[in-house]
């Protein structure tokens, strides 16, 4: 198994956190960061946006983002015809402190097809990283993917992140790039008691001196864990990914379920000047 480096060579939190800015919570995780507050004042390498298909705006974090990356974020995004469910893509970061902004579209929870979703949900974090290692990037923020108005349950949703991000550090293919460091970034309490209990499961602590992982947690240990949140039934064993090509014409509308709503029950499209400006 490969382990990347320790702690004390990477960033620490007055450099990742702009100074004056946001009081973040800072818990020491390795090999990862879990912080509360805003995502958009994060000076690393790439930030990730939780956004609807259309790429153009909505309400949660994607309004932040929009809203602190300005207008120039709005326009690269028209360029990119939206983006698939389970898909990514990667934009300037413009105003942001951050180098780039990788855009995931996370699956709107149904426990009818919950194994597919799941599915979804992992790919999002998969081509979120490899979108950063594509582009050469250390550093990769993600927020709580899908778990807002999209409704998936939250430990089930960092039961999937963790899991996929802790294959990413064990693998050992010498020649694949690693990323330095992975932050999530949590907004409510819920979601961040479901990280806080479940990152030792798929992180154990280091001993003091060690460079080994605690021996009574194996990686088929957490990987058995995880299996429950997205393991086949003969049911869904056929459901895959829906393809970038099927993205639906009218991508340029915003999604309904995160667009804000107008009295009389019409979606209301909101220009990025327009996006609340809410902490992630």
């Amino acid at each position: 198994m490969t382990y990347i480096s320790a702690l004390q060579d990477f960033r620490t939190q007055s450099t990742i956190v702009r100074q004056a800015k946001i009081q973040a919570k800072f818990f020491i995780l390795e090999p990862h960061n879990l912080i509360s507050r805003n995502i958009t004042k994060l000076e690393v390498d790439s930030i990730v946006n939780a956004a609807n298909k259309s790429l153009l705006g909505g309400g949660g974090v994607d309004g932040a983002i929009n809203a602190a990356a300005g207008r120039e974020l709005y326009d690269e995004c028209r360029t990119l015809n939206g983006c698939g469910t389970g898909f990514s893509k990667i934009t300037g970061a413009y105003r942001l402190p951050s180098k780039r902004i990788i855009h995931t579209v996370g699956p709107v929870y149904s426990s009818t097809s919950a194994n597919q979703k799941a599915k979804q949900l992992a790919s999002c974090y998969q081509t979120s990283l490899d979108l950063a290692l594509q582009n050469s990037l250390r550093h990769i923020a993600f927020p709580c993917i899908s778990t807002g108005i999209y409704g998936y349950p939250k430990e089930d949703a960092a039961h999937i992140a963790l899991n996929v991000v802790r294959k990413h550090f064990e693998s050992e293919d010498d020649s694949t790039f690693k990323l330095d460091r992975v932050i999530f970034v949590v907004w409510s309490d819920k979601d961040k008691a479901a990280y806080e209990s479940l990152i030792p499961e798929y992180f154990p602590p280091f001993e003091s001196g060690s460079d080994v992982l605690d021996p009574e947690v194996t990686p088929e240990d957490t990987q058995n864990s995880a299996k429950s949140h997205w393991q086949d039934t003969p049911e869904e064993s056929q459901e895959t990914l829906v393809p970038e090509s099927q993205i639906d014409d009218d991508w340029e509308e915003v999604d309904k379920v995160e667009g804000d709503v107008a009295d009389n029950g019409k979606e209301v499209k909101r220009k990025p000047e327009q996006a609340k400006t809410v902490d992630a």
